[in-house]
């Protein structure tokens, strides 16, 4: 606008009201904010935005996991198909050891915070192997402490019951170790250590391994 009509009161165009065109030494400044940061020699800032790196899955590491899975399930039906009472022990504690760093990282790549940097590296391969033999020591829990309380002689003689309660407890503690060793939250936990559980009861049927519900009669 003109100078020349600073100060004066006339119409508005819209509602055609009378408006007064502030004076010269009236008028509002704005002023851009001062910036400081080091230029090139377009005059361009030098400085950029610390993006957040994105990590998915990798179609590698999850061909990985699927083909370790797979491989522990294919011995568990040979092993079921082959022995009269399914898989040796050597062969049930092989099983839980190799099948817990696969699964424990797939659970993490799918359950860490999305609002933080995941681990990655070898923080990530650190923490996976750490919790990973948690969950596996874990299973004295299910080998040892039923067979104790009720006097068992082993622990394929406990109930489905009490096998369900020990199950729980084996969850509830990994879910303790998940959360502790990747910074998940409980309930996230509780999902990381379940796959990990309910995966290894699976083998175990797969194998023909009997986790509980045995008849007394039928015990060698």
């Amino acid at each position: 606008m003109s100078d020349k009509f600073a100060g004066k009161t006339g119409p508005c165009p819209n509602c055609k009201k009378p408006i007064e065109i502030p004076k010269e030494g009236e008028e509002v400044v704005i002023h851009a904010p001062r910036d400081d940061s080091p230029k090139d020699s377009t005059g361009q800032s030098v400085l950029k935005p610390i993006r957040r790196k994105e990590t998915d899955v990798t179609r590698r590491g999850l061909i990985i996991t699927l083909g370790a899975i797979l491989a522990v399930f294919v011995c568990a039906l040979v092993f079921r198909f082959t022995g009269p009472a399914g898989a040796p022990l050597w062969a049930q504690l092989l099983g839980i050891v190799l099948l817990a760093p696969p699964l424990v990282w797939a659970g993490y790549q799918f359950l860490y915070d999305q609002e933080r940097e995941p681990y990655v590296g070898p923080e990530l391969r650190n923490r996976v192997l750490i919790c990973s033999a948690i969950f596996a020591v874990l299973w004295c829990v299910y080998a040892c402490v039923p067979t104790y309380i009720f006097e068992l002689n082993q622990a394929a003689e406990m109930s489905y019951t009490v096998f369900g309660i020990t199950l729980c407890i084996m969850i509830a503690l990994g879910a303790l170790a998940s959360a502790g060793a990747f910074e998940l939250e409980y309930f996230s936990g509780v999902i990381h250590a379940g796959l990990y559980f309910i995966t290894i009861v699976l083998l175990a049927l797969t194998s023909g391994v009997v986790l509980a519900g045995l008849p007394h009669e039928l015990l060698p």
